[in-house]
């Protein structure tokens, strides 16, 4: 082998060494670049599913919220109250209350829901005594609402409470109660007597629902200082006529034959009206006052 041939072969074997080594770094700065970009991919990839599956949680949630209908209860009848002195006749005001004054309106903050009004009478017979009646009618209408239900229902439970109210009237006398026809959609007459210092007082309640009123009449009468007492069974009759004016009187009042509408509307979750205060009637055993 020659000289020259010796030389050039020991730079090539010392020119391969670097080569290599050369090679081997490039790999590795190569591969090691490769790692962050896929980090970078992989990162991205899973954020975007992320949020892609937020918003479908979102959209499906508003989709089953926009199904479901807001919650309505069915409109109640009667939208309104009579005027409560004038829920009877003048004839049977003559007959029930003679030479009594005229009707004492009940105090209310809403006479569209609530309203009462009572008159009595003392009529004096001199040394042979005197007669008293006492009568008052109260009305009172339930609007429907989707958290109570039904105005009609409301009505219905509310009528019944009045009557258990009247049957447990405190020392109540041959207590005596009677369904009492066309009136109304439903009604009952409670009757009994009442033992008080002045007299015994013959007392008729009758308790009445149309729709969603219910109207409770309180009559009562008793012959003081010696006259005689009055007819029960005629206290009936003529209560039981009397509370059918009044329930002819919110029907009236109602009436929709001329085109008009009950104003009562549904009862959505977003508008709810007030309940009507579930008020007793008056005390049914009111006697004569001293300066009568």
């Amino acid at each position: 082998m020659s000289e020259g041939t010796m030389q050039l072969r020991a730079q090539r074997d010392q020119r391969d060494p670097q080569a290599k080594r050369a090679k081997r770094l490039t790999r590795v700065l190569v591969g090691a670049a490769a790692v962050p970009v896929m980090l970078v991919a992989a990162g991205c990839s899973s954020d975007s599913g992320s949020e892609d599956g937020k918003d479908k949680a979102a959209e499906e949630s508003a989709a089953s919220t926009s199904a479901s209908p807001s919650p309505t209860v069915k409109a109640a009848a009667y939208g309104k109250l009579p005027e409560p002195c004038s829920v009877v006749t003048k004839k049977t005001l003559d007959d029930l209350v003679p030479k009594g004054d005229s009707g004492k309106e009940g105090s209310s903050n809403d006479t569209a829901t609530r309203a009462s009004c009572s008159w009595d009478s003392l009529d004096d017979n001199g040394v042979k005594g005197s007669q008293f009646r006492w009568l008052s009618v109260s009305m009172l209408r339930f609007e429907s609402d989707v958290t109570r239900g039904e105005g009609e229902k409301l009505a219905h439970d509310y009528y019944l409470k009045q009557l258990k109210d009247a049957q447990a009237a405190e020392g109540a006398k041959g207590l005596k109660t009677a369904p009492v026809s066309r009136t109304g959609n439903e009604a009952s007459v409670v009757r009994y007597d009442l033992k008080k210092k002045e007299g015994t007082f013959k007392q008729q309640t009758v308790v009445a629902r149309v729709e969603n009123v219910v109207v409770t009449l309180d009559f009562n009468g008793a012959g003081l200082a010696g006259d005689k007492t009055p007819d029960a069974d005629d206290l009936v009759k003529d209560a039981q006529k009397a509370a059918k004016e009044a329930v002819a009187a919110v029907m009236k009042a109602n009436d929709t034959s001329a085109g008009g509408k009950p104003s009562g509307t549904p009862q959505g979750s977003g508008s709810s009206s007030k309940p009507a205060s579930e008020t007793s009637s008056k005390s049914p055993s009111k006697s004569p006052s001293k300066s009568s």
